[in-house]
């Protein structure tokens, strides 16, 4: 196994080292910020869960990368809304490009920001039910103790992945690196849903205890990763079957009024096409572009307040 590794200092990510090994990386020094000004073009975009060939297809919908990978954004700020992981094989490679985009982006002036869906964190709570049999394999090689008594409950196949992805491993260091939310200008940006009680407790302090726990220095944070109705499984926005919309949308505003913000971008809950609701103040952008629901890439971007569809 070979991991990218972005090291971070006070000015921002540098150091790329495509040669350095996952037992090189120690947790970031400035993690991701909880809160950006707008920049002059944001983009947005949804769950690829281990299709590493949708990632690729919406970046380059979104003009973010060339044919060679690179990044060709310029001063664009990117963010993804997490659940790059499980239902597909190319996970390891997922991540990987996402660390060297968010580089490139830096060192361009602008930025990429991959957020922490459920399926991160299921995957740092070792809740493997999703995994693929190439996804135990990528990480297989991933240095541990036979002995270690917790490896020990796992079959021998998927040691190496629990090595990886438990708190404190190599692979949820580098997820650590990684905001559950932000707001960038006047937009949210989350996998399931800012709740007001969420709001209320403020995104740097979710993020912090969310990165205090994958990184094995305190206890999983239940609010956050662990209810029906954390940041990360909640469908309140998104769930057209539900029978309380006026309720949601009343709770939306209180969580945008409480944060100052002007909308929310979700992902988590597959829609046919991606598409707003509550007076355009929530965009649902989950398309299902993953070879696993057979959808089509779809971002959404937002220029002077004004939000577009790609597709």
């Amino acid at each position: 196994m070979t991991l990218l590794l972005l090291a971070c200092t006070d000015s921002g990510p540098e150091g790329h080292d495509t040669s350095a090994t996952a037992s090189d990386r120690g947790p970031w020094t400035t993690p991701a910020p909880s809160v950006l000004d707008a920049p002059a073009r944001l983009v947005g975009f949804a769950d690829v869960h281990g299709d590493y060939q949708a990632a690729i297809d919406v970046l380059k919908l979104a003009g973010l990368i060339d044919d060679d990978l690179a990044w060709t954004g310029g001063d664009t700020v990117v963010v993804q809304t997490g659940d790059q992981l499980d239902r597909g094989d190319g996970e390891q490679a997922i991540l990987d490009l996402f660390e060297l985009l968010s580089e490139q982006a830096w060192d361009a002036g602008g930025g990429f920001y991959p957020l922490l869906g459920n399926h991160e964190t299921m995957n740092v709570q070792l809740d493997l039910r999703y995994v693929t049999d190439g996804g135990f394999e990528d990480f297989a090689d991933t240095e541990h103790d036979p002995e270690d008594p917790e490896l020990a409950s796992y079959p021998e196949s998927q040691r190496g992945r629990v090595a990886a992805f438990r708190p404190g491993g190599p692979y949820a260091t580098l997820l650590a690196g990684h905001n559950l939310t932000m707001q960038v200008g006047g937009t949210v940006f989350v996998h399931g849903g800012i709740l007001p009680d969420h709001a209320t407790a403020g995104l740097q302090t979710i993020n912090d205890e969310v990165r205090s726990w994958m990184l094995g220095e305190a206890s999983e944070p239940q609010t956050w990763v662990g209810s029906s109705d954390a940041p990360v499984w909640t469908r309140v926005y998104s769930d057209d079957g539900d029978d309380d919309a006026d309720q949601a949308c009343s709770l939306l505003e209180e969580a945008l009024d409480l944060l100052g913000a002007d909308r929310m971008v979700v992902g988590h809950t597959v829609q046919d096409q991606a598409n707003p609701a509550c007076n355009d103040r929530v965009w649902r952008v989950d398309v299902g572009m993953a070879d696993y629901y057979g959808g089509r890439p779809a971002a959404v971007e937002i220029v002077d307040g004004a939000v577009t569809l790609l597709e």
